[in-house]
């Protein structure tokens, strides 16, 4: 198994994308915490894995707030002795404003959740990292911080910064043997959409996309495994789209 005997640490790992990280990491030997503003779906995950004989803890965890960041990672330290692997996967686009109507608050918002929650989590594990000389982290960017798609300039801005923090702790952390990379996921429908896109939507960015179909999110997980474990043992400071080959292609309707 690739990530026998690791312990790890998923933000937002109580759905979607991060549930599926989750799943995958505990499948691969790897006992997991699912930090998530979603308790109760953060337990039934990690009573999910439980139940498939590895080590899950769920914790409430507001990763915008560095109290209840840190108060996060002592928990886990408690309970598993170390730190492995942070995947930064908590984030959110509830709203669509343009530019002009964006209101300062909502920006705050956006910016908070998508981008200081990453450094924050990063901030707080860095040091047990370091002590033992060993990490994997890994963000999770979008492909709208590559690709624009409009309306979303508080969202774009947020991962746009992802890759920024991701390529800076990159370099900083190489000599404490830790990596740190990021993913940038395509179209995928999960609940992480404020409405979620009806099957005449789907069916229209599936036509759009070179590979002929929306991405699952299973499709991340195992991308974000390659960059948790060892066969990434000499890969830092990478952004890596995941999307079905998607940028090729144009002014699509994502």
């Amino acid at each position: 198994m690739l990530l026998s005997d690791r312990v790890a640490i998923i933000t937002g790992g109580a759905k979607g994308i991060g549930r599926a990280i989750s799943l995958r990491f505990a499948e691969e030997g790897c006992s997991v915490a699912i930090a998530d503003i979603l308790e109760d779906r953060a337990q039934e995950t990690a009573t999910e894995i439980s139940g498939k004989g590895k080590e899950a803890i769920g914790i409430k965890c507001d990763v915008t707030n560095s109290k209840q960041v840190s108060d996060m990672v002592a928990k886990v330290i408690s309970k598993f002795g170390k730190i492995d692997i942070l995947v930064n996967d908590a984030g959110a686009l509830p709203s669509h404003f343009p530019a002009e109507d964006l209101p300062e608050e909502e920006w705050d918002k956006i910016v908070n959740l998508n981008l200081k929650s990453q450094f924050l989590c990063c901030k707080a594990v860095i040091p047990h990292m370091k002590e033992k000389r060993y990490g994997k982290i890994v963000n999770i960017s979008s492909i709208g911080a590559r690709h624009a798609v409009g309306a979303d300039v508080h969202y774009a801005a947020a991962k746009t910064g992802v890759l920024g923090l991701t390529l800076d702790l990159a370099f900083e952390l190489a000599p404490s043997n830790i990596t740190v990379n990021a993913v940038l996921p395509g179209p995928i429908p999960t609940d992480f959409w404020s409405t979620p896109p009806t099957p005449q939507m789907l069916e229209g960015m599936a036509k759009s996309v070179p590979m002929q179909r929306v991405g699952t999110p299973d499709d991340i997980a195992r991308v974000v495994l390659f960059f948790a474990s060892e066969l990434s043992a000499w890969v830092t400071g990478e952004h890596l789209l995941v999307s079905g080959g998607t940028p090729m292609r144009p002014n699509l309707p994502i």
